[in-house]
């Protein structure tokens, strides 16, 4: 893992595994938005929240103009995911 250095604290490591990367990401919330995405998760079971965070993630990316296929891919994932 390699430290942030935009951020004192945080870490971030990525693992690639053929074309598939994932990236483990440490990060502080604050507690209105972690308890509203418990909320949620809990009235939504088909959400977990790696899902919902990887929904949030992609659609500020695709939101501020970032162009990669996967990311909008996420992102129109998120947006259409049903039960």
């Amino acid at each position: 893992m390699t430290k942030d250095p935009r951020t004192p604290g945080s870490s971030i490591g990525a693992v690639s595994s053929g074309a598939c990367a994932s990236v483990s990401l440490e990060a502080e919330v604050p507690e209105v938005l972690f308890d509203g995405m418990r909320d949620f998760i809990r009235a939504h079971p088909h959400w977990d929240q790696y899902s919902v965070i990887t929904s949030a993630l992609a659609g500020f990316l695709f939101q501020n103009g970032c162009q990669e296929p996967s990311v909008s891919e996420h992102y129109l994932d998120g947006l259409f995911q049903r039960p």
